[in-house]
């Protein structure tokens, strides 16, 4: 450890004790602190975990010599895209787009092959539209579409209905199925409904939407499911409510995940790597300098981002409450004390271990191996590290990439912890967290200096000035010029530290 990661250490320490103080009732009761609150820790530790990991990938590049400004819109490209890899739709049985439906003839044209799916006295949910519906077939004839001018579009269907209210020019229909028999769901009894001819076997995490034309919409989660002949047993967690009967239409839904959860987690990690070799290759092979190649990725992977979900929020809701959200959000639970409202628990928060893993793997990486020699060296001297054998380029591009899948994993955990993603918003300004976390560590923004343990600290220190604002009522519009003077501090610090050193080798060197 050397006197930089010993002073940041330091520093670390003195404002931990600063906030227990400052946050207590009196000096003598430290253990009032609203800063050693439970919640307040764990939230702390999260917040060290998810943006150290942005940390440790900018510390690789500034060891470097260069500067990584991508990091945020990396973070909101990773949620983004993992938001959509994990989409989930739901689908009915025998559904089609609704073309054209008009009330005065009671039809309804739908894109699609429909004669043989339909037929006479089936039961049909038009949805998605102006108005739902719940109709009644008559009568099913294949047609030709054309658009307004009369250009063939495509194989249609005419329904000939019973129940149609309204125009309509857009939604979907789904065949609804009627209920043979039911179980409410009372006590430790689940409710439970079996179905004829349901097309396909239902299984847990599926939908059943029952509706009713005058009591409305209850949309279920499946919990388990048992199919014999044609006849589908479905029970279901929540109970069905007091005014449920059989006057209610069911519409199964098959679940439809769009990928399984580690392909998607490492397709964002492998999108990112590219990135990462793109930006290591503008740099030593096109010789663009780093600050202009990551200042156009922070726009560029903004946009994607906006462009991908249309500008709209992306999230995981509770799909994934179970199974990946707690990744981000969840904790390992330790201890608890107190009772009633004074009950507290506290736990490891997950992103911790990720973190850990990943600090001691990049530590291991950076003062073990002749890469990581390779990095140190090519910071301080370029040159000299090129006429030494070193492939500069190579260790270059390795440090770009390393960071980049260093703030996807960081993005990924951001994502699962809040659960929706904003484009327009989502990693704005995490770049600057992680270059001060970095500087603050003990990484020269000249290269060739900086260790994870540093970098740890300086993350620690961050996010323990960021807690300081919120308990302490600082307004946080002060929360920028906060970190602008930490940097602004740091880099300061590296210079005089700098200075101090190449005066004192000049005598030495005098002296000899």
């Amino acid at each position: 450890m050397n006197a930089k990661s010993l002073g940041i250490f330091g520093l670390l320490v003195m404002l931990f004790l600063f906030m227990v103080v400052m946050t207590s009732d009196s000096w003598t009761n430290i253990f009032s602190s609203t800063f050693l609150q439970s919640n307040n820790l764990e939230n702390l530790l999260r917040r060290v975990s998810m943006y150290g990991l942005l940390g440790i990938g900018v510390a690789f590049v500034i060891i470097t010599g260069g500067i990584d400004l991508s990091v945020g819109s990396i973070v909101c490209l990773a949620g983004c895209l993992l938001g959509i890899f994990l989409q989930v739709e739901y689908q009915p049985a025998s559904v089609f787009d609704v073309h054209r439906a008009k009330a005065a003839s009671d039809t309804v044209l739908v894109h699609g092959n429909a004669d043989g799916t339909y037929v006479v006295g089936d039961k049909l949910r038009m949805y998605r539209g102006r108005q739902p519906a719940l109709l009644t077939v008559q009568d099913v004839e294949a047609v030709n579409l054309a658009d307004s001018d009369g250009e063939p579009i495509g194989v249609g269907t005419v329904l000939k209905v019973e129940g149609l209210s309204r125009d309509e020019d857009s939604g979907q229909v789904a065949k609804a199925f009627e209920i043979l028999d039911f179980g409410r769901g009372q006590g430790d009894q689940a409710a439970w409904v079996t179905l004829a001819g349901v097309p396909f076997e239902l299984s847990a995490r599926d939908r059943v939407a029952f509706f009713h034309p005058s009591l409305g919409l209850k949309d279920l989660v499946v919990s388990s499911a048992s199919r014999e002949g044609e006849v589908s047993t479905v029970e279901f967690e929540q109970a069905l409510g007091e005014r449920f009967s059989k006057d209610w239409m069911a519409m199964p839904t098959a679940r439809k995940q769009r990928m399984a959860i580690p392909l998607a987690i490492m397709s964002v990690l492998g999108i990112a790597g590219c990135l990462g070799l793109l930006h290591g290759l503008l740099v030593t092979r096109v010789h663009l300098q780093p600050f202009v190649v990551t200042l156009c990725g922070l726009l560029i992977y903004r946009g994607i981002s906006r462009w991908l979900v249309d500008d709209n929020p992306v999230g995981f809701g509770i799909e994934y409450k179970e199974t990946l959200s707690p990744l981000g959000s969840g904790k390992l639970s330790l201890l608890e004390w107190g009772t009633g409202d004074a009950a507290q628990a506290f736990g490891i928060p997950y992103p911790l271990f990720v973190f850990l893993i990943v600090a001691i793997i990049a530590a291991v990486f950076l003062n073990l191996t002749i890469w990581g020699r390779y990095l140190l060296a090519l910071g301080s001297n370029e040159e000299a590290a090129r006429y030494s054998g070193i492939r500069t380029e190579r260790v270059t591009i390795l440090a770009y990439v390393i960071c980049t899948v260093s703030a996807a994993t960081g993005g990924i955990l951001f994502a699962l912890d809040s659960g929706s993603i904003s484009p327009s918003s989502f990693g704005n300004f995490y770049e600057l967290y992680a270059i001060a976390a970095a500087v603050l560590g003990g990484c020269s923004l000249r290269g060739g200096e900086g260790s994870i343990f540093g970098v740890i600290a300086g993350t620690a220190v961050m996010m323990l000035l960021n807690n300081l604002i919120l308990l302490l009522k600082i307004p946080d519009r002060l929360e920028f010029t906060i970190i602008g003077l930490v940097i602004l501090l740091g880099v300061t610090l590296d210079e005089t530290v700098r200075r101090i050193a190449a005066r004192r080798r000049a005598m030495k060197s005098s002296q000899n």
